[in-house]
């Protein structure tokens, strides 16, 4: 629910005219719902902000989250709500910093005669509308970062390893689902692109199961390294997957498969070596 015109001005008034004891209580109270988390200078220095630019709002005409007049107080509110979810704190946390200002003005208006219960409930409610405000602003955020660390986790989850020059490795070790497996895929390509290398290893012996769907992601990687101009060596071939690759009817083609990674650097070895040989120019007798 919007300020009425007088109760806007009755509110811009209390916060311009208790200026410096508004602060200094709200940033009290702020501190004690945090318990210490947070330095008391970056504290009051956050509480400045948020009266400022509430001041701002109510002297533009309304304090209305949605109106022209607040877009610096939204700012304030976001920005507030982005670093807190960046430094740990809980949503909750965050929500009762704003809240204390309620405690503030219950004193100041407890000490104005011209005040009405009215009033309060009027600026109570303002509070909770920014309370939520700054709530959904933590939560987009505390998502987003929750996003970005998926994916890295997913990329640090799926390294490529260059073994030697020519030869690169990727031990796969969970799970290899839809999203991971674009992630190997690419990361595959980009590393044989840049090493130039004609050969490369999926080592799937930390891969648990093996079905249909986890195969037809190796195989599309497969194909893909193929049209990049390297050929694909799949390892760790257990005998429980082994078995199951059968009874699903997987047919691998003209893939190496091997047992251990240790027997795929071997068969490389001999394929490196076979062609160095070849490469060599013939000694006149």
């Amino acid at each position: 629910m919007a300020l009425s015109a007088e109760e806007n001005g009755r509110l811009t008034g209390l916060l311009s005219e208790h200026a410096e004891r508004v602060v200094q209580r709200w940033t009290e109270v702020a501190t004690a719902s945090l318990r210490g988390r947070l330095s008391q200078a970056e504290l009051r220095r956050q509480v400045q902000d948020l009266h400022r630019s509430m001041v701002e709002a109510g002297r533009g005409g309304s304090f209305d989250l949605e109106s022209e007049s607040a877009g610096e107080l939204r700012a304030v509110l976001a920005e507030l709500s982005r670093g807190r979810a960046r430094q740990g704190f809980t949503a909750t946390e965050t929500a009762v910093s704003v809240y204390g200002l309620k405690d503030v003005l219950l004193e100041l208006l407890e000490s104005d005669a011209d005040t009405t219960l009215r009033d309060y409930v009027a600026f109570s409610s303002l509070v909770d509308q920014m309370g939520l405000f700054t709530f959904e602003s933590f939560v987009r955020t505390r998502e987003g970062l929750i996003a970005d660390q998926a994916e890295q986790l997913l990329e640090l989850s799926t390294p490529v390893v260059k073994i030697w020059e020519g030869v690169v490795a990727v031990p796969l070790v969970g799970t290899l689902d839809s999203a991971r497996a674009q992630v190997v895929m690419e990361r595959l390509l980009q590393t044989l692109v840049d090493t130039s290398s004609p050969y490369a290893i999926i080592d799937i012996t930390g891969v648990p199961a093996v079905d249909t769907q986890v195969a037809q992601h190796i195989l599309k990687t497969v194909v893909a390294a193929r049209l990049m101009g390297a050929d694909c060596i799949i390892s760790g071939i257990r005998p429980q997957i082994a078995q199951t690759i059968v009874a699903l009817g997987i047919e691998f083609g003209d893939i190496a498969t091997k047992a251990s990674l240790a027997d795929a650097l071997r068969h490389v070895l001999r394929l490196t070596g076979a062609e160095t040989a070849r490469r060599q120019p013939r000694r006149e007798s």
